[in-house]
């Protein structure tokens, strides 16, 4: 049986990690500025995740939710304070899609209407659609026969308004900065009149923090930069450092009911070691300020080099936007320099390392990058 071929992949056998250093089964090592597509928060391997992964396994891998898994009521424990959503309640599940369609479910259930707003560029994960935005509202059907999406330019407020004033949108969903669409930040004024037009109008307003949550950004959720407080939050990518799992922070406006969502494998006792151990490390390691400290000195660095024509984002988000195509300049580094970076659309390479990058692995990175674009 051959793999179902939907990645371009590089010819590349990555086989150990360590902090923010990858080697593949050469003996080769490289940087890594990537962290697979942000989901490697704390570093590859560090101690006290391989220590509380292993001794979960060898007590319990999975056991079903039916009975009670005194793990998941911890996560939630330690996740409320951090977080600074202690008045919230946690739904846990696998993966970032899953996390969205479970918080697009509750809206519709609270409010039974149908229409979600979307923005320009967003990615919501594979059942919904990345898409340009345009100078009309775009209506299209990407979940299902009976949920559509009303695509709007980021940042305009009046057509945000003007949308949401029909009174028949359900909700609106939101990245805390666009991943996927160029690392694209929503103005702080916008999200504030964009919690407010929510509430005025019974639409449930839901933060995608998939990719820039979990200290990512600087603050542990970048949308904590607007002082606003949405109604439903989804995490995943970082909250497990590599193991799959993620979760929905949903608002006390919402009151439970047996059977309103549900999953197999969400919540698992590895998911939660895991879960654990990304915490005890942020806190432990105070990685959201690393995060912040490191983040705005690589950024301040790469605004000195000619080459750039943008570089934008908060923490250890970095998109660097290029007036030619970077895919040249993403493989001579990768190759040549040893360096894993990402990539969005044709012109921007996009930075998400772990947090625990230090000032000395920012350095050894701008001198690389700085030989490979002379």
């Amino acid at each position: 049986m051959n793999l179902f071929d939907v990645y371009p992949l590089f010819n590349i056998n990555i086989v150990k990690g360590k902090g923010c250093y990858v080697w593949d089964e050469n003996g080769t090592e490289y940087l890594d500025l990537y962290g697979g597509h942000a989901v490697i928060s704390i570093g590859h391997s560090h101690p006290k995740y391989v220590e509380m992964i292993s001794d979960q396994v060898s007590k319990l891998g999975f056991y079903s939710n039916s009975v009670i898994n005194k793990l998941q009521e911890e996560v939630a424990r330690r996740l409320g304070p951090i977080s600074g959503y202690d008045d919230y309640s946690l739904f846990l599940i696998n993966s970032g899609a899953e996390a969205n369609e479970n918080a697009l479910k509750l809206a519709s259930f609270h409010n039974g209407r149908t229409r979600i707003i979307s923005f320009g560029k967003a990615f919501h994960g594979r059942t919904s659609l990345a898409v340009e935005a345009t100078d009309n509202p775009k209506i299209i059907a990407p979940i299902n026969n009976n949920r559509h999406v009303t695509y709007l330019p980021l940042n305009d407020t009046d057509a945000m308004k003007a949308e949401l004033a029909k009174g028949d949108v359900c909700a609106v969903i939101i990245e805390g900065i666009q991943g996927v669409g160029g690392i694209k930040i929503p103005e702080d004024n916008f999200m504030q009149e964009l919690r407010k037009a929510c509430t005025e109008t019974g639409t449930i307003l839901i933060l995608d923090e998939i990719q820039s949550g979990y200290g990512r950004s600087g603050k542990f959720f970048a949308h904590q930069y607007s002082d606003i407080k949405p109604d439903i939050i989804t995490v995943a990518k970082g909250i497990g450092n590599g193991f799959p799992v993620a979760g929905v922070l949903i608002s006390p406006m919402f009151t439970p009911v047996y059977g309103m969502l549900g999953t197999t494998f969400g919540g698992n006792h590895l998911a939660c070691a895991a879960a654990l151990a990304v915490l005890d490390v942020i806190e432990e390691d105070q990685l959201v300020d690393n995060a912040a400290k490191v983040g705005a000195y690589l950024m301040e660095e790469l605004k000195k080099f000619p080459q750039i024509k943008d570089v934008r984002g908060r923490g250890l988000m970095i998109g660097l936007e290029f007036e030619e195509p970077v895919k040249e300049l993403r493989s001579k580094l990768l190759f040549e320099y040893k360096v894993f970076t990402g990539v969005t659309g044709t012109h921007v390479i996009r930075l998400l390392p772990p947090l625990c990058l230090s000032m000395d692995e920012a350095n050894l990175f701008l001198a690389r990058f700085k030989a490979c674009l002379a």
